[in-house]
């Protein structure tokens, strides 16, 4: 998800991962749009929690697999029937039992790879990319739920506050990313 510069973000940290999740479904449930929560590791419900579609990552794993297995078994077909025939043990030059190692370790390296840069690229955290953060702690032992109020008038951002109070938000802070 790519956030565009200069948003106000007003968010409350929480403690641990029952009171983020309890203020998420709250959230939702008062028809609040929340801009993003971040946690120091996966909260499992939270995807539920937020209504967020389910990833399509294992299907560019299953391509990026593919690829895999056609460039192994194509160039080994390549290398054994035309540029290079010769007889292994009596083998015949297109032996598919032979191939099946190498085909299984470039399915596996290609999806594996393919996958993290997909994920690294859909995610903006590739290298030189400085992601702001709202608070050190998130990445250490702080929840974090936050609400976009770059356009959203005074009462708004008091209706955000006050749900962050109520919810029991630690600590309630207003910053611009």
């Amino acid at each position: 998800m790519k956030r565009s510069p200069n948003k106000d973000v007003l968010f409350g940290l929480y403690n641990d991962e029952t009171e983020i999740l309890s203020a998420v479904h709250k959230a939702k449930a008062d028809h609040l749009d929340i801009y993003d929560v971040f946690t120091p590791f996966p909260v499992h419900g939270m995807e539920d929690a937020m209504e967020l579609s389910e990833s399509r990552l294992h299907m560019a794993g299953f391509v990026y697999g593919l690829i895999g297995l056609l460039t192994a078994f194509l160039g080994m077909t390549w290398i054994f029937t035309s540029d290079w025939p010769i007889i292994f043990g009596g083998k015949p030059y297109w032996s598919v039992p032979a191939f099946i190692p190498i085909t299984f370790e470039l399915t596996v390296l290609f999806a594996a790879i393919g996958m993290v840069v997909t994920f690294y690229t859909i995610c903006g955290m590739g290298p030189g990319v400085i992601n702001p953060t709202l608070h050190d702690r998130i990445t250490d032992d702080k929840f974090c739920l936050a609400f976009d109020v770059t356009n959203a008038s005074d009462a708004d951002k008091s209706k955000f506050q006050s749900f962050l109070e109520k919810t029991g938000a630690e600590e309630i802070t207003q910053k611009q990313i």
